[in-house]
């Protein structure tokens, strides 16, 4: 017999007992939510560098990477993705307009990325996150065609969205959850405060739940996390494809 921590167990069952603690460890590391940090890392840094090129008077990231389908420049170039600028549909995602867009954004995402990262693993969490991002400015591109529009609330509003189709997946009921609440919520206060694009919010919100949709059909059938990453590629190629035709012959003129 050997001493353990707790008692005297045989020394099989120690090595069992270290084994295990060493296996719950690894299994802490691995549900660690790098790709939400990563994503928060981006946007601040992102942030930060656009405040400091208009600062000093180098370049407005925010008019040369937000999306819009066709704008004029002061110096009559035209701009936008219509315009060949097509990386302005991802682009726009990771550009925010003040300290305070940039920062409740961060917030938000930080509070249900983590969360949801956890539930269901870290590839196809990036997926679905870029999924909702394409789906917001495709919808922002068709209803909003010559404004501006940038932040990462489209990809977020997605997020909701998985996570609503996530719930109900595993036989947890959204509405009794609370995200269901929250959704109407948010919603609420998209209409509400003027200067919102709430074709974005919506577009992501809509598109994110259909993501997730495919991703957990496709998940059923194949035990395969690679799977649902491929089924999140194949989604954005179409979004990004449709986005550019939508462009170049949005829904409102």
């Amino acid at each position: 017999m050997v001493q353990a921590s707790v008692g005297f167990q045989c020394p099989e069952c120690v090595k069992g007992g270290q084994q295990q603690v060493v296996n719950s460890r690894n299994l802490h590391t691995l549900n660690r939510p790098y790709v939400t940090y990563v994503l928060i890392a981006i946007n601040v840094a992102v942030f930060g560098l656009a405040e400091l090129l208009v600062q000093t008077k180098t370049a407005d990231l925010r008019v040369e990477g937000g999306v819009v389908a066709l704008g004029t420049l002061h110096s009559g170039q035209e701009v936008g993705v219509a315009a060949g600028e097509w990386y302005r549909i991802f682009t726009s995602g990771f550009l925010h307009l003040n300290i305070l867009h940039v920062g409740m954004n961060m917030l938000v995402l930080y509070m249900i990325g983590t969360q949801l990262e956890r539930a269901i693993g870290h590839g196809k969490f990036l997926g679905l996150y870029v999924t909702s991002l394409i789906a917001g400015s495709l919808a922002a591109l068709a209803f909003n065609p010559h404004v501006l529009t940038m932040g990462a609330s489209g990809a977020i509003y997605g997020l909701f969205g998985v996570i609503f189709i996530h719930q109900r997946s595993i036989g947890i009921d959204p509405w009794r959850s609370g995200i269901g609440g929250l959704i109407i919520f948010n919603l609420l206060f998209s209409f509400a405060i003027p200067g919102i694009s709430i074709a974005g919010h919506l577009g992501g919100l809509v598109g994110g739940a259909l993501a997730a949709l495919a991703v957990f059909a496709v998940e059923r059938r194949i035990k395969s996390q690679w799977a649902s990453v491929g089924v999140c590629a194949g989604l954005s190629v179409l979004l990004f494809a449709a986005a550019i035709v939508v462009a170049q012959n949005p829904v409102v003129a």
